[in-house]
């Protein structure tokens, strides 16, 4: 068979959301997809650092994360592109005048930075792993580059910032990451000056939206998926926790 090339979403596609595990059967169809000649590759919102562990673990040397926006390819980072610097001073600036507290990350890790504890008041501590770092002196205006930013609201409207795509991954807080999922595979494909038709995409929430082109290649809907996916993808198979990625493999005598 012709080589594919397939991207896979993290959570919820390759893991257990339940448990936060990754799900047996689909970490055995990746190891079998690329021993049968294919091209895998994560395509996760994940920050570079997060998903980088997931990538080792997995043994595979190709990425896209960053919600779009970075590119590993045979194990080395090649793209890290923050968010749009002019539209976060923006959306910081009407955050404050509202009272809205904030946290930001300037860089591919776990540390977030404010010049108060706000967000801490208004919603308490992230679920995930952070280091705080609330300093008096520190001013977004000076910053240079943004990769997320955290804000202690869920209703606030980013219509005004149109480059900003917000994220309610937790029931107190917006998060803003990029949301290029669909950009980042291309870039990806002309490097390796592959064909798009060759492309098999998996995915189950609405971050995939994105990346779910199916006059471009092949979008594949986790039975888990959100109904928004399931109607934009070309096949819907069965849950990722019955197995579903390696069921579809199968069906279509990929492996």
């Amino acid at each position: 068979m012709k080589p594919k090339y397939f991207f896979f979403d993290v959570d919820g596609t390759l893991t257990n959301m339940r448990t936060g595990v990754m799900v047996p059967s689909a970490i055995d169809c990746l190891h079998r997809l690329m021993a049968a000649g294919h091209f895998v590759a994560l395509n996760t919102g994940r920050a570079h650092y997060k998903a980088e562990k997931v990538r080792q673990e997995l043994g595979m040397q190709h990425m896209i994360c960053n919600g779009g926006n970075d590119l590993v390819i045979h194990g080395k980072l090649v793209q890290n592109i923050p968010l749009p610097k002019a539209q976060c001073i923006q959306l910081l600036d009407q955050l404050t005048e509202l009272k809205i507290g904030f946290l930001i990350a300037l860089d591919d890790s776990e540390a977030v930075y404010a010049s108060n504890d706000l967000f801490l008041q208004q919603v308490g501590k992230r679920q995930e792993p952070t280091v705080y770092h609330l300093e008096p002196s520190f001013d977004y205006h000076q910053v240079a580059s943004f990769y997320k930013i955290y804000y202690a609201s869920t209703t606030f409207d980013l219509r005004a910032f149109p480059d900003l795509k917000g994220f309610l991954f937790q029931k107190t807080y917006t998060m803003i990451q990029p949301d290029h999922k669909k950009q980042g595979l291309m870039q990806m494909m002309n490097i390796l000056n592959a064909p798009l038709e060759d492309v098999v995409v998996f995915g189950d929430d609405d971050n995939d939206l994105d990346v779910f082109d199916p006059a471009l290649w092949t979008c594949v809907a986790m039975g888990n998926a959100c109904d928004a996916l399931k109607a934009q993808s070309t096949y819907i198979t069965d849950a990722n926790v019955d197995d579903g990625i390696l069921n579809f493999c199968l069906r279509m005598h990929y492996i």
